[in-house]
């Protein structure tokens, strides 16, 4: 008996759609999203930032899809009329010579990401609101609506076939001869559907699928959310570019860095608050974390008026570390056996690199 899809999708997040639109011209493809609205968790609670590719440890994935992700994002919104724009970002250093800026730079000049360094005057001149005694500029960073740029694939993936349901979740899914036989819950109940492949692209709760599809548990790398918060500040920007601090030890967070969206407003975030992985994942933002949020704020930016900051929003990232510990890069399991492919710690570049992770998907699984 043949299957009802050649491919079935798990999450409808930046990543699965671009899965979802890569392999559709393919194959037919379903695509399942329990929320409402796709995106409404990882994908959308974020900084909107299209990354250079600085920050990742060498050959791993996370650098590899960024740089290459890099480029289709931006050759996609030019094509497909997504807001975006290349803002460039400043990344600064408080001292004059400090190390972390020398190895930054070195890295972009062996990975061939522009990057230039401005002295203090330099700066002064471009950011006048910005206390750094140096900085390196990253001209290829930019921001993007991460909103439109989903309606954008999903758009795409249905027109080349694809069936996308949101309030469909996913229960369970078992191998049987040569395909996966998955139960699903919709608005109007259980519903039953085969698949030749099934792909885990579920964020958040990849692990938990994983879990639902059969996966030995010492397989499953263990899930480690990491809450980030984002305060908004009233009024008129005083930077022109986006405003980062160096990263914080171990790549655990990039500091609480100023973000532009495509309306101008300024937003700050996000911090690092590790959340116990079985828990409720809230994402309410304390109002008292201002305090936090304006201390680490004032290093860089001395004008800051902390009554102009509001709590805005939170995101919940998918890492696959604990705190204090290296960061980890993404992990893609794919069992050609079972026939099934899970996407494990898809955090930031995540965004950025979705429609490389779609391609490297196609060529694992066809």
């Amino acid at each position: 008996m043949s299957a009802d899809f050649d491919y079935c999708i798990i999450g409808g997040g930046a990543v699965g759609l671009a899965i979802a639109r890569q392999l559709s011209p393919l194959g037919s493809v379903l695509l399942v999203e329990r929320h409402a609205l796709f995106g409404s968790e990882t994908s959308s609670r974020n900084s909107e930032v299209i990354h250079a590719g600085l920050y990742y440890a060498d050959n791993s994935l996370k650098q590899r899809l960024c740089l290459r992700g890099k480029e289709l994002l931006y050759a996609f919104c030019e094509q497909f009329d997504v807001p975006h724009q290349r803002l460039g970002k400043l990344i600064v250093a408080q001292q004059a010579g400090d190390p972390k800026l020398a190895e930054l730079e070195h890295k972009a000049q062996r990975l061939g990401i522009p990057l230039q360094r401005w002295n203090q005057q330099q700066l002064q001149q471009q950011e006048p609101a910005v206390r750094a005694a140096e900085a390196l500029f990253s001209p290829s960073t930019g921001i993007i609506d991460s909103h439109q740029y989903m309606q954008t694939l999903a758009q795409q993936a249905e027109q080349q076939g694809a069936l996308l349901m949101c309030q469909t979740e996913f229960l369970t899914a078992n191998r049987q001869a040569e395909h996966w036989h998955i139960t699903l819950n919709t608005s109007d109940g259980l519903y039953d559907v085969k698949a030749s492949t099934l792909i885990n692209s579920a964020g958040l709760q990849a692990q938990s699928v994983a879990r639902h599809c059969g996966q030995h548990e010492q397989q499953i790398p263990a899930l480690y959310p990491c809450r980030g918060h984002y305060f908004s500040y009233s009024g008129s920007s005083p930077f022109h570019h986006l405003i980062y601090p160096l990263p914080e030890a171990n790549l655990a967070g990039l500091g609480i860095h100023g973000t532009l969206d495509l309306g101008g407003q300024l937003r700050f975030g996000p911090d690092t608050q590790y959340l116990i992985p079985s828990g409720v994942l809230s994402y309410e933002v304390d109002p008292q974390l201002k305090r936090k949020f304006a201390s680490a704020i004032q290093r860089y930016f001395p004008a800051l008026e902390p009554e102009k900051l509001h709590a805005d929003y939170a995101g919940i990232r998918p890492k696959l570390h604990p705190a204090h510990q290296t960061a980890a890069d993404f992990v893609i399991q794919h069992d050609t056996k079972r026939a099934i492919l899970h996407l494990f710690g898809i955090e930031s570049p995540g965004l950025t690199a979705s429609l490389a992770i779609a391609e490297s998907v196609q060529k694992a699984v066809n």
